[in-house]
């Protein structure tokens, strides 16, 4: 004889009319009212799992919607044998959370490895480029006469002022001025820069 008792709690034997593992068993033959049931009896707590899992509504939401899909192509995995109808339903929301969470992490990981900057050059082209310059640059040099070479050495690689430079070479400092103006000019040429 049957009472009015409140019906058992998920997952346990008879969990209350209707019965989940039947109504899954209609659902693999393609009954749709099977299926309202099961979204209807599902759908709370397949959603809260997920929530708790990752923690954002919208999220929660698209997955207890491919959980239930899912439940309803794969209704006929279902094995009474090995669990409750619930639980199982529970087990396929936890995976579908772990995989967002798993994916979620590593679609950041890759845009913050995307984001990061790299070098703002390349050194191994920067160390050529000055190379190649320096050799220029001594070519160019190898193309003045002695005394613009010396007057120019002097003051661009030792630092000497146009006063200074006179004095080392022992000669007026208008004679420096104007064979640095020379020199300088002439290197211009050589190396291509634009006045």
């Amino acid at each position: 004889m049957k009472t009015n008792q409140p019906a058992p709690g998920p997952g346990a034997a008879g969990a209350g009319p209707p019965d989940l593992a039947a109504l899954l068993g209609r659902v693999a033959r393609g009954d749709q009212d099977a299926f309202a049931q099961v979204y209807e009896q599902l759908s709370g707590p397949v959603y809260g799992l997920a929530l708790r899992i990752v923690r954002d509504p919208a999220q929660a939401e698209e997955i207890a919607q491919d959980v239930l899909v899912e439940l309803w192509r794969k209704a006929s995995h279902y094995r009474p044998d090995r669990g409750s109808a619930t639980s199982w339903a529970l087990t396929v929301a936890h995976r579908r959370a772990v995989d967002r969470i798993r994916s979620s992490q590593a679609d950041r990981d890759r845009q913050e490895r995307t984001a990061t900057p790299g070098p703002e050059y390349d050194e191994v082209a920067e160390e050529v480029g000055i190379r190649l310059e320096h050799q220029q640059v001594r070519r160019c040099m190898g193309g003045l006469t002695e005394t613009q070479r010396e007057s120019i050495t002097l003051a661009y690689y030792g630092g000497y002022t146009y006063r200074e430079v006179a004095e080392l070479l022992g000669v007026g400092l208008a004679a420096v001025k104007t064979r640095m103006r020379d020199g300088l000019i002439r290197l211009r040429d050589c190396l291509g820069v634009q006045p």
